[in-house]
């Protein structure tokens, strides 16, 4: 039954991380320079895929660095406080977004019957704790959330966004 899950587990979760390498992918260059808010979008959910692959949090680095900037400092297309240092080159969103589907691969089959360790933020309230199979799920939301947003900002331009993804490619 554990191997089943696992298995399960990957193959949407990897579809959903193929749905946002789709989105990117579908992306015209002009497009991508152009519209910061598809950019602050895809980075952000790169980003926060790793981070959530990484148990425990204290032990993330991101491929591509980033500033947490005061509300009144973002820019009002960024999504967060977690702001890219630079505007980052389409090719390296997809590296990291591969890298971290190679992670996510490798967290899923660690998944063991008992003892798998916690993503445990900060304990004050409002922090996350969260089982492995529950980060994972989280995770899982989060990105098709995004990737579902960056289909509708090509939908938006005109633009045929990329199908439906029904297992990991």
């Amino acid at each position: 039954m554990l191997e089943e899950l696992k298995n399960s587990l990957w193959q949407q979760f990897g579809a959903s991380i193929d749905m946002l390498i789709n989105a990117l992918d579908a992306c015209p260059s002009t497009l991508y320079k152009t519209n910061k808010r598809f950019f602050y979008m895809a980075y952000h959910a790169i980003v926060f895929l790793d981070y959530y692959l990484t148990v425990p949090p204290t032990d993330f680095e991101p491929r591509l660095p980033f500033t947490i900037v005061e509300k009144e400092d973002m820019p009002k297309e960024a999504l967060d406080d977690v702001l890219p240092n630079e505007h980052y080159p389409k090719e390296q969103l997809l590296e990291y977004i591969k890298s971290s589907k190679k992670k996510c691969l490798s967290l899923i089959m660690s998944i063991k019957e008992n003892g798998n360790p916690r993503f445990m933020e900060d304990v004050e309230v409002g922090k996350m704790d969260y089982s492995l199979i529950e980060i994972l799920l989280y995770n899982l939301r989060h990105i098709q959330h995004h990737a579902a947003q960056l289909n509708m900002i090509l939908r938006n331009e005109g633009l045929e966004p990329p199908k439906w993804v029904a297992r990991v490619i």
